[in-house]
């Protein structure tokens, strides 16, 4: 009898964190919808805000609004899953993307965002796409270097606008940034990525190169 409540308990939690884990992808194919038809419907990159509510709004629009950004944020979710402390590198990315804001605004140059973006993205998906787990290093560096470009590139709405809009829109902008990252780290998880000495999942390596595809286009576009 213990043994069958025991399954019965095991059966119920494999259950509810594969609900949880659909509840993840869901909520990140909405946003990508919603990247896609503002990219399509040629939403403006640059606007002008004017008080907070205007400035926590474009903090939580600006990270998802440009799909080469929000990719690159799953794809470094999903990655930092491999990793016991993989929050701390979405962290260490949240806090990058909020010192570019800061580089922007002391206006120091940081040339070729875009170009920066579209590669850390292909950087990213091209680990996701490897047999093996990726460097615990090697992976906090690049997403450190992917927020400061990140920051930078969000930054761009923000300039002119007063002290408390400006916090506003930092605010905004992390709570989507970590959101979306750490529901990515809860799919790469649930997917089994954290497991010791195992290869990354096959459906993982799929949105890798979908993440790739995605960021050579963009890339291209940037280049020309």
């Amino acid at each position: 009898m213990f043994k069958t409540k025991l399954s019965q308990s095991h059966a119920w939690g494999e259950f509810s964190t594969l609900r949880l884990m659909h509840r993840h992808i869901g909520a990140i194919a909405v946003l990508i919808l919603i990247s896609l038809l503002s990219s399509l419907s040629g939403t403006p990159d640059r606007h002008t805000i004017s008080n907070c509510w205007e400035a926590f709004l474009w903090g939580l629009a600006d990270p998802v609004i440009g799909l080469d950004c929000l990719v690159g944020v799953v794809a470094i979710g999903l990655l930092s899953s491999v990793f016991v402390r993989g929050a701390a590198i979405a962290g260490c990315f949240v806090l990058a993307a909020i010192l570019g804001i800061v580089i922007h605004l002391f206006q120091l140059n940081l040339p070729g965002i875009e170009i920066a973006i579209a590669i850390s993205t292909i950087v990213f998906s091209t680990m996701l796409m490897m047999p093996n787990q990726p460097n615990f290093i090697v992976l906090a560096l690049v997403g450190v270097s992917a927020g400061l470009f990140q920051g930078y590139a969000d930054a761009e709405s923000i300039i002119g606008a007063g002290m408390m809009p400006l916090i506003a829109y930092i605010l905004g902008m992390t709570l989507t940034l970590f959101t979306v990252a750490m529901s990515a780290r809860e799919i790469g998880s649930a997917m089994g990525m954290g497991e010791i000495d195992q290869i990354l999942p096959w459906k993982i390596s799929i949105a890798g190169f979908a993440f790739c595809a995605i960021g050579i286009v963009f890339l291209s576009n940037s280049i020309i």
